[in-house]
């Protein structure tokens, strides 16, 4: 049997359903749920957040790695998208942080709904365990989730951008783990790295600053009420578009935190992109899925 067929798939969900008609692409989710899986047990559910560099990717990019993902791990996977920054900007349709996050924020709001709701919002072929998401974030997705998951005003003099990006207790109850692969998380460090990047992407999305300390979450505390969350950090050895120091740099900065935080630096040899279209990226989650204890 193919991937294609081992697995029930339900595309273009509406996560914000406040909206006019037609509703926005980029406020969508895919989701794919194992044939075989069992209807009488209950399941965590995989939620890929893919990257981009917050202005590119869409979740169909993705569809070959969701079914990969699901067959393997036998639990459903979510794909959702988000607004983008457009790669040409102007006055009228630029969108910049914290935008992307707060979509994502509306999406897990919406699953975390949906999974105990009676009546609409709730999704068709969804049977897993309210309290148990697996979320995990590609590249920019990973400074998405640690924006919303860490305290990130608890060093900004912008704390209004924290408190929009501030998940709510039942998120931070259902959510088991996240997966941050490639990701970046110190915008000044990688500036420095590739200096392309701030006029390539980074001032469009971030806006034009000398230092871009207060957006980066390197030195973000922990939120209230996460301490029994899981973290991975993953980075491959064949990625040049990102340096193993920032994800280093993450993972000592969530050790320092007290996060119970794990790493995988040596297992992944491709490209940025080209460990998502592997095998040996889904092996690593998989087995940190299955390492992870149900939570009482």
């Amino acid at each position: 049997m193919s991937l294609e067929q081992a697995v029930d798939e339900y595309l273009d969900i509406p996560y914000v359903t406040s909206q006019p008609q037609p509703q926005s692409p980029f406020h969508k989710f895919d989701l794919y749920v194992p044939k075989d899986i069992s209807t009488r047990l209950l399941h965590p559910l995989i939620c890929f957040v893919h990257g981009g560099a917050w202005r590119s990717e869409d979740k169909s990019d993705h569809v070959a790695l969701a079914r990969r993902l699901a067959c393997m791990t036998g639990c459903p996977v979510a794909l959702p998208n988000y607004r983008l920054t457009p790669k040409t900007p102007t006055p009228d349709n630029f969108l910049r942080h914290p935008e992307h996050a707060k979509d994502v924020l509306g999406f897990l709001n919406f699953i975390c709904a949906a999974a105990t709701a009676k009546k609409p919002p709730r999704v068709p072929g969804l049977p897993y365990e309210p309290h148990q998401l697996f979320l995990v974030g590609h590249s920019c997705a990973a400074h998405m989730l640690c924006s919303i998951f860490l305290n990130v005003s608890s060093h900004s003099s912008d704390a209004s951008v924290g408190n929009r990006l501030c998940p709510s207790d039942t998120i931070l109850k259902k959510t088991k783990a996240l997966v941050l692969s490639e990701g970046i998380y110190d915008l000044d460090s990688l500036i420095s790295t590739f200096p392309t990047y701030r006029t390539w992407f980074i001032e469009d999305v971030f806006g034009g600053h000398d230092s871009y300390a207060d957006v980066s979450v390197i030195n973000a505390s922990t939120r209230h009420h996460s301490g029994h969350i899981k973290w991975l950090i993953i980075h491959s050895k064949g990625d040049i578009l990102i340096d193993e120091e920032q994800s280093q740099a993450m993972y000592n900065h969530l050790m320092d935190q007290s996060a119970e935080v794990y790493k995988s630096f040596d297992e992944l040899s491709e490209g940025h992109n080209e460990i998502l279209r592997g095998d040996q990226y889904v092996d690593v989650l998989h087995r940190f899925i299955q390492s992870v204890p149900a939570l009482e």
